[in-house]
């Protein structure tokens, strides 16, 4: 384990340490700064694969941070815990942190502006193309489940023969919303889209083209929203905990945010608690259960996720009698709670590597809010 990433208790300081960090550092790289085992550092981002194969730079990302970051050990890490204040131990002090957590991560009212100008720029540019076309922000920008490095969804609706992607590129470079290079058209992809940052705020953007189930999505969220109150703070903390193990894309394995917050949705609609949503409900306790289920528990070979109808699980078998001929359901199985047949979870192809971070993140935070771990037990220790 990189020594800069990790929580070190007191009695674990000292000479030790002090090698292993020294060890670590001369091993890591050989003199041409290439990795010593001959395999891709995780942390580059895929910097040396194929130009079309990179990933974006992952900011949230805190695995192998590079030796000029801040080092963790001494910061606590933990920068939205409260500076003086005293947590409960244990489970308490965990459903205190989630709190913390949910209030340092939503945005702003500075923020929140920044990225409505964004959408009113990239708007203007849109409907001064085609004035009867209709623009909408859907997705987590909608729903007001976003993080800080989450991107805008952007729809829009009109009438052409055939998607004008290339058309909007050229006028997004014209009004120097974006800088050359910044845009990808992606006009191959299952929904083709636009996936840009904006040049004056760096802000990312996704745009579509008569995408409706989007917005009618970002409504049913939102409804569900109001029903379970607790369900933006376990959405936040589940939002971050795949962001930074490169499991929140689709498109390389992981799971959409959508997906998320529908699994999310059905463990809170099936709870055997009934006020397991509720504002009373320790976040602690239920974080813990949601890793629980779907980490050890949950039979992702033969059931499929339903929220509609006060949510159930179905077999897939029973899902797929209203699959189009030659579909399958996938691995994670989410039905679509407005388009009968469709599977939310189909293009999640490492799944697997989702169910086994949540498995790994159960065994943790058992041991870490367990009553007769004194050390761990006590979120006051090292910040």
């Amino acid at each position: 384990m990189d020594p800069k990433i990790g929580w070190y208790m007191p009695e674990q300081l000292g000479p030790a340490k002090d090698l292993w960090d020294r060890i670590w550092g001369s091993e890591k790289t050989d003199p041409s700064g290439s990795p010593m085992n001959g395999v891709a550092d995780i942390g580059d981002n895929g910097n040396n694969m194929p130009a079309h194969q990179r990933r974006e730079p992952n900011r949230a990302r805190t695995y192998k941070v590079d030796s000029g970051s801040v080092n963790l050990n001494f910061t606590g890490g933990c920068p939205w815990m409260v500076p003086g204040k005293t947590y409960s131990r244990g489970i308490v002090g965990l459903h205190e942190e989630i709190e913390d957590f949910f209030n340092y991560m939503s945005p702003t009212f500075e923020e929140h502006s920044v990225r409505l100008l964004v959408f009113e720029r990239i708007k203007s540019c849109i409907q001064n193309l085609w004035p009867d076309a209709h623009v909408e922000i859907f997705g987590s920008f909608r729903t007001g489940l976003y993080l800080p490095t989450s991107d805008i969804d952007i729809v829009v609706i009109g009438k052409w023969e055939n998607l004008p992607l290339r058309t909007l590129e050229k006028a997004l470079l014209k009004n120097d919303i974006v800088e050359m290079g910044s845009m990808k058209v992606l006009d191959k992809a299952v929904v083709p889209i636009i996936k840009l940052t904006d040049k004056r705020s760096d802000v990312k953007v996704d745009i579509s083209f008569n995408m409706k189930d989007g917005v009618r999505s970002a409504e049913l969220v939102k409804k569900f929203r109001s029903y379970f109150p607790a369900l933006p703070k376990l959405v936040f903390v589940l939002k971050q905990f795949l962001l930074q193990r490169d499991l929140n894309e689709v498109f390389t394995g992981g799971v959409s945010s959508y997906s998320l917050i529908l699994m999310t949705i059905s463990f809170l609609q099936l709870h055997p608690r009934v006020n397991a949503g509720s504002p009373a409900a320790n976040l602690g306790v239920l974080l813990i259960e949601f890793f629980e289920l779907y980490g050890r528990h949950f039979n992702y070979m033969n059931t499929a996720i339903r929220v509609k109808d006060g949510g159930s699980y179905i077999a897939k078998s029973e899902l797929m009698n209203d699959m189009l001929e030659g579909f399958r359901p996938s691995l994670l199985c989410i039905e679509d709670p407005l388009t009968p047949g469709n599977d939310i979870g189909r293009g999640s192809y490492g799944a697997i590597n989702v169910k086994d971070a949540f498995e790994f993140a159960y065994i943790i935070m058992v041991q870490a809010v367990n009553s007769t771990n004194q050390v761990q037990n006590d979120p006051n220790t090292n910040r």
